[in-house]
């Protein structure tokens, strides 16, 4: 090998460790103490209550282009102490239960602000409760989707807000095939009738009814909105986006909590798109008419002590002349971010890059078909671990033309490190001569110390995209492999620091060196021993460390990604040692 190809990938190696070791030791303590830090923090004192118990309306700002109108949904009460089965239970409602999701909508509001996901726990334990995904004002983390309108003229009617109390029937159950209506009027010629609607996911319509049974005309410009008033505890890995997020104009908009803080709001015009706040692997987001024109804003607005969060869209004013009626149409998605239905979705109503509610990333092209072929793997199978598994032959399957190659040239490398070693020593203290006549040595053995590397450099794209899978795909969470891993998207839980369980104490993180990695570190090192060792003495130290590293760096990876490499290095071990037998290469793995 050359100086200048040494160079090069001692560069790569260590460059590889920098960035490794930088998220090990500095990245990933820094975001587990800013988790910790989220978990102990202590709800702040509750603000003091204007009419009603809520914030006073002066202490609002007024959405632009709303001339007389008030930020929707602002007014709320805002996170208290009472418990979330409390405040459920000083409203009427009218249940929700689809198969899919399990709450209410409240009749003081007509808010959707209480839902939990049936299929979903918060851990692997079947007995654990239910993901709760939304939570009524007063609670202790508020978090709910509003619509209504907002009156333009100098002389506004009265308008449903977030205190009125609309006529429904709460012996209904709101499911597919069996929407249910609220009622409501202002008292002044203006009548409003809104039916919710649920498909057998995640998907609502809400249609918004007006009649004008007034004496004079009447313009109101119709909102949804979808308001957070807490910050959640988020992940902090730089591969995936938690916060607000939404395609207006046909631009993916993704803005974290830390920059809208900063920033305060954003407001975009757009025809069709949509926008809400998202989370590792739940979704809260509005969908307007894809034909109609809107005003989406992303805000920041801390009332009282507390962080509020929305996303919000205002429409172009309807006109109603009296005797006149009109209807508007939009659609919730609130759920798991599931890919086959946020896909079906996508297709089915036209919404614009709606499968960007996944986190894909800027691989797109490689993270979605990488899952799909596990998804198909599993339909075979019925076990993503298995499908992982069938993907790394598949994987193997498709760059076997190249590995050989590489493969090949190892072999003969490895047969040619006697006559290396002695071009060394005779021309130790000719570097110029030495250069030269290692380079007549590859030419005459028809050897390329470069393509030794290339598979590596091929893969590493493929298992990046795998780990994004593993991460960012709900399909993946709590997913079971065989005996101790019980989830793929989680690191294995057992650790060679307590014999695997049997010593009572639990190792810290940076310690759950699990059996996967360990599986993992002896392949690596097999994999190494059969390679020719490195010409530079400082390359052969840090190859000699590289797979201790990497097993405690993946002891803290998805187990899912931790077996894919696992595996793909027992195959590469088995072709290449049939390769090297073939050319008549030695295959010993000595220490």
């Amino acid at each position: 090998m050359t100086e200048d190809n040494r160079n090069l990938l001692l560069a790569f190696t260590l460059s590889m460790l920098v960035l490794f070791g930088w998220f090990y030791f500095v990245d990933r303590p820094r975001m587990e103490a800013d988790r910790a830090r989220i978990e102990t923090q202590t709800e702040p004192a509750k603000p003091a209550p204007g009419p009603g118990g809520n914030p006073a309306a002066s202490d609002i700002p007024r959405p632009d282009g709303a001339p007389g109108g008030r930020l929707p949904g602002s007014e709320s009460v805002m996170a208290g102490t009472l418990s979330r089965g409390e405040i459920l239970a000083q409203s009427p409602r009218i249940p929700i239960d689809n198969g899919q999701v399990h709450g209410s909508i409240s009749l003081t509001g007509g808010r959707l602000d209480d839902l939990t996901l049936i299929g979903y726990r918060e851990t692997v334990s079947p007995a654990s409760p239910e993901i709760v995904l939304l939570s009524p004002a007063g609670s202790s983390k508020p978090y709910y989707a509003e619509y209504g309108f907002v009156a333009v003229g100098a002389a506004p009617p009265k308008l449903p807000d977030y205190q009125t109390r609309w006529t429904g029937d709460v012996n209904q159950v709101l499911r597919p095939g069996n929407p249910v209506t609220l009622s409501w009027d202002n008292g002044e010629g203006l009548r409003f009738t809104r039916t919710y609607a649920v498909d057998d996911h995640f998907l609502f319509t809400l249609t918004d009814r007006v009649e004008n049974t007034g004496g004079s005309t009447v313009s109101l410009m119709p909102y949804g909105l979808v308001s957070r008033h807490y910050t959640p505890e988020v992940a902090g890995y730089f591969i995936l986006h938690e916060g607000l997020l939404g395609v207006l104009n046909g631009t993916l908009n993704e803005i974290t909590y830390e920059d809208i803080r900063e920033e305060a709001q954003e407001r975009v015009q757009s025809t069709g798109g949509w926008l809400g706040l998202t989370d590792k692997y739940w979704l809260v987001t509005l969908i307007p008419d894809q034909n109609a024109a809107f005003t989406g804003s992303f805000s920041y607005r801390p009332l009282g002590g507390h962080d509020r969060y929305q996303a919000d869209y205002l429409r172009e004013a309807i006109s109603l002349a009296p005797g006149e009626s009109r209807e508007v149409t939009s659609r919730l998605f609130a759920g798991a971010k599931k890919v086959e239905v946020i896909d079906a979705y996508a297709s089915q109503y036209a919404i614009t890059l709606f499968d960007r509610a996944i986190d894909w990333g800027w691989f797109y092209f490689l993270t979605k078909p990488l899952f799909t072929v596990i998804e198909w793997f599993y339909g075979l199978t019925g076990n993503f671990g298995v499908a992982i598994i069938l993907l790394t032959l598949a994987v193997k399957a498709a760059f076997f033309p190249l590995a050989n190659t590489s493969y090949v040239a190892m072999s003969k490398m490895k047969k040619v490190q006697p006559m290396m070693m002695e071009i060394r020593e005779k021309f130790a203290d000719d570097k110029m001569r030495q250069q030269q006549e290692m380079m007549e040595l590859y030419r005459r053995e028809k050897v390329n110390p470069i393509s030794g590397c290339l598979p590596m450099l091929v893969q590493i794209p493929v298992f990046f995209a795998l780990y994004k899978v593993l991460f960012v795909t709900i399909e993946m969470r709590h997913a079971p492999f065989f005996g101790w891993i019980h989830d793929l998207a989680a690191p294995d839980p057992t650790s060679i620091f307590n014999l695997f369980g049997l010593l009572p104490w639990t190792p810290p993180g940076f310690l759950m060196i699990g059996i996967w990695p360990i599986l993992m570190g002896v392949s690596m090192w097999m994999q190494q021993k059969l390679n020719p060792p490195p010409a530079d003495p400082v390359q052969e130290k840090i190859f000699l460390w590289m797979p201790v590293f990497f097993t405690f760096l993946l002891g803290t990876f998805p187990a899912g990604l931790v077996i894919y490499w696992t595996v793909n290095n027992v195959l590469s071990i088995i072709q290449q040692a049939v390769i090297m037998k073939r050319e008549g290469a030695e295959v010993s793995f000595r220490l």
